[in-house]
């Protein structure tokens, strides 16, 4: 799968099958995120893998997270603060991001949560003070069930267009697509 086809075909997971990820697939996952570009090549990331049933319905707490108690990986991404101040999170975004469409590119699901208590989660995954949560990651099989909530979302506020959000030199000029010669 080459890496648009893994954009586009990319969704939010919330559903997994219970069957574990392979550790030489997570391994992957976890170099793709190491990979990531970073400001002056801080590399501010640390990813912390939790397996354990019991730790996961902790990082599950939050409102919108009640499905990591399914999901067989939950990834806590960490961004260090003092090392770099000013693009810990973007840095950290960016890993997250490659782990993602690997991810995809190997057959898996994945959701991004941001819905959490940073300080629960921090407890939790025993992550120093430096360190701030920035997203959790559920990584596995997805399970195939009818999700009538996200079909009905797709079609109530589907994806903008690409002049919805890009723009040529000013804000205010919409891009325009190439048209298609013939």
């Amino acid at each position: 799968m080459d890496v648009f086809e893994a954009v586009k075909e990319r969704s939010s997971v919330r559903a997994y099958t219970d069957q574990p990820v392979p550790k030489e697939t997570l391994e992957k996952i976890l170099e793709a995120g190491r990979l990531a570009p970073s400001a002056r090549n801080t590399q501010p990331w640390h990813f912390i893998v939790v397996t354990d049933p019991d730790k996961r319905k902790i990082l599950s707490k939050g409102k919108y997270a009640k499905f990591l108690t399914q999901s067989p990986v939950v990834i806590v991404a960490c961004g260090d603060k003092e090392a770099s101040s000013d693009w810990y999170a973007v840095d950290v975004s960016l890993a997250v991001e490659n782990m993602i469409l690997t991810a995809q590119a190997e057959g898996l699901g994945t959701c991004c949560v941001g819905s959490f208590d940073e300080t629960e989660v921090r407890q939790a995954v025993k992550a120093p003070d430096n360190y701030e949560v920035i997203v959790m990651l559920a990584v596995g099989y997805a399970k195939d069930k009818l999700d009538v909530g996200s079909k009905l979302l797709h079609l109530a506020r589907p994806r903008k267009s690409l002049s919805e959000v890009a723009s040529q030199e000013e804000f205010d000029k919409k891009y325009e697509k190439q048209k298609a010669e013939g």
